[in-house]
């Protein structure tokens, strides 16, 4: 984890998916500072993570657009604004501070897994199904190692150079994971699957085919059911069951399990914020939750008449925009602006004159 200044703005946007985008693209048009956070390696949340390629058919004006596709669109009419993106971090801490009298004294602290750290005076979850967390594999006593020898994200070869290498899991992730690393130095590079089978792209099925033949990545069948540890404390092998109820020991020096992603509420439920059956309540004027600046919008969120529908979460963005440009200018009258006739409008998304 590495350690950073905080980064004072005026919200925070939890959540990288349609409606976290487009949330943000309304705070921006109100001239908020706004910082978006994702716990995914890129921008799209489940759209992108669970049907990338699966045509939308109920957006307003476009017959048809792809999980992927949205994405791409969102992002380009956020652009302009330059929104940072804080992609791969994990909101784990979210506290209200005690505010002084000094003016711009923030309201909420947030912090990062990648230990990042945010002061801002309003906060929008829009982390539609939960946070999309790794699967683990299921070892007892094996979490002990987890970010010294078994990593679930990503790493760099200072990792896993020249060491012996275990990739677990049958997803394409695993598969492109196992042939990058089979031709980027590390020792050994063993992928361990269940089955010779994989649920793969038939392209990236035909390399990793070829990469076994040739005795580039090695194959291990079967599951792992404990952890051997040496003497001086390190995961030292992995006792692996076979489809014929063998035993055998498989040696390494790095797990890398990509076993897939699990949607999960995670930290979102300590917070202490009113639930419902896993969901967020709101109320449906500025969608705040029952912690005053904290707003929920999007499949998070509940009230009456809820409906999880994307052009559902585009409207609750806006009201919610709205409603925290008002409460952070409480001096101000937050009109309603078009961009087809604001020239304010027009110039922050750079087609108009400055």
């Amino acid at each position: 984890m590495t350690s950073t200044s905080p980064i004072r703005t005026d919200t925070v946007v939890i959540g990288a998916g349609p409606v976290g985008l487009y949330q943000a693209f309304q705070l921006a048009l109100h001239e908020l500072g706004v910082h978006v956070v994702d716990g995914l390696a890129h921008a799209g949340g489940q759209c992108a993570e669970l049907y990338p390629h699966k045509p939308i058919y109920d957006l307003p004006g476009i017959p048809a657009c792809t999980g992927q596709e949205l994405t791409q669109r969102l992002l380009r009419q956020l652009a302009p604004l330059r929104v940072p993106l804080h992609l791969g971090q994990i909101v784990t801490a979210l506290q209200r501070l005690t505010r002084d009298d000094a003016a711009g004294s923030p309201r909420f602290r947030l912090q990062t897994d990648g230990g990042l750290v945010f002061l801002c005076d309003a906060v929008v979850v829009a982390a539609g199904v939960g946070a999309f967390l790794p699967r683990k594999v299921p070892v007892p006593g094996l979490e002990a190692w987890e970010g010294r020898q078994i990593h679930y994200r990503d790493v760099g070869p200072e990792v896993w150079a020249g060491r012996r290498v275990v990739i677990m899991g049958g997803t394409d992730a695993a598969a492109t994971l196992a042939l990058r690393l089979a031709d980027g130095g590390a020792a050994d590079v063993t992928l361990l699957h269940r089955s010779d089978r994989f649920a793969i792209d038939a392209t990236l099925d035909a390399e990793l085919q070829s990469a076994i033949g040739a005795g580039w990545v090695r194959l291990c069948l079967g599951q792992p059911v404990a952890a051997i540890a040496a003497d001086d404390g390190r995961l030292e092998a992995l006792e692996i069951a076979t489809a014929d109820d063998q035993r055998l020991l498989l040696p390494l020096d790095v797990l890398l399990p990509r076993l897939g992603l699990s949607p999960q509420l995670g930290p979102i439920a300590d917070w202490g914020l009113a639930l419902e059956r896993k969901h967020l309540v709101v109320e449906v004027e500025g969608f705040r939750t029952s912690e005053p600046g904290i707003h929920a919008v999007g499949d998070i969120n509940t009230y009456p008449g809820k409906r999880k529908l994307i052009v559902c979460g585009f409207h609750e963005a806006t009201l919610a925009a709205f409603a925290i440009a008002q409460a952070l200018r409480p001096a101000e009258r937050i009109v309603l602006e078009y961009t087809t006739t604001s020239a304010r409008l027009q110039r922050l998304l750079g087609v108009g004159p400055d």
